[in-house]
């Protein structure tokens, strides 16, 4: 059994934080790049405009975008490890406060139903799974609120299959439109049941940019969608092109064979996702 004192999961996190808002993922910066050589017009423009704030933040250690959102944190937890000191969720929390407060991030998180702020950005929404080992792996994901809004759950009967699961994610991406803030990655998670399917939509958006799902037949169904998306002529901001997407990632899980549930979790052009393994 190994130790693993809850103030290194503590800095881990503020280290994660600092960095993610700060900065694009490399993949990112990578696939903005290629979408930017294939316009002309407004939507090069525009994509011109994403490249260089993304390269003038990290310089400068700015914001990389002022919504530094909602702090989602996956934590896979391996079963030899035992942490001591404060609860995780406390430790985890800890380091989301001073990475906001230190960094200047926009503190955003508030009550559902009075709307008074939190005044720190927690709680994080956190996630935890337990796995094999002795290691504690952290991705740390800053997730804004204008593609998020955009995401849609669907309980799609099993006869409308694969069919069904592509019209789900294209319609979704249709309906968004410009308001996400294209090009978009989009997080799709097929399965599981009412909640477990949108855990998966979001889990999937810590995947690296251009990774493919290893089975094939969902690889394939990535690359139809990602297909469909570009398709629809929403384009960088809105402003038409070819590249309304950069990317569409793929969960899948076993799920009730009266179910085919299919959750379309948005993510604006600002891929922001820092790991680490503790």
């Amino acid at each position: 059994m190994r130790t693993v004192d809850s103030e290194e999961i503590e800095e881990c996190i503020y280290r994660l934080a600092r960095r993610a808002g700060t900065r694009l993922t490399e993949a990112c910066e990578t696939a903005l790049c290629a979408a930017r050589e294939k316009e002309t017009g407004a939507a090069r423009f525009a994509l011109d405009l994403l490249v260089e704030n993304a390269e003038i933040a990290a310089q400068k250690r700015l914001p990389v975008c002022q919504d530094t959102g909602t702090a989602c944190v996956f934590i896979e937890l391996g079963q030899e490890v035992c942490i001591s000191g404060m609860p995780l969720a406390e430790a985890v929390n800890r380091g989301v406060r001073r990475a906001y407060a230190e960094g200047n991030f926009r503190k955003s998180l508030c009550d559902p139903l009075t709307r008074i702020n939190t005044g720190d950005n927690t709680p994080a929404a956190l996630h935890v799974e337990l796995a094999q080992g002795d290691r504690v792996k952290i991705a740390f994901l800053p997730k804004g609120a204008g593609s998020e809004n955009m995401s849609r759950l669907y309980m799609l009967t099993p006869a409308d299959g694969r069919e069904g699961v592509v019209r789900a994610v294209t319609e979704t991406v249709r309906l968004a439109g410009s308001r996400p803030c294209p090009p978009v990655v989009v997080g799709v998670g097929i399965g599981g049941t009412f909640d477990s399917c949108a855990l998966l939509a979001k889990k999937a958006l810590t995947r690296e940019l251009g990774s493919a799902h290893p089975r094939a037949d969902v690889a394939e169904l990535e690359r139809e969608l990602l297909e469909r998306a570009n398709g629809l002529g929403i384009g960088a901001q809105g402003f038409g092109g070819e590249t309304t997407a950069l990317a569409v990632l793929c969960e899948v899980a076993p799920t009730h064979i009266a179910s085919l549930p299919v959750a379309v979790n948005m993510q604006c052009h600002c891929v922001r996702c820092e790991k680490e393994i503790v």
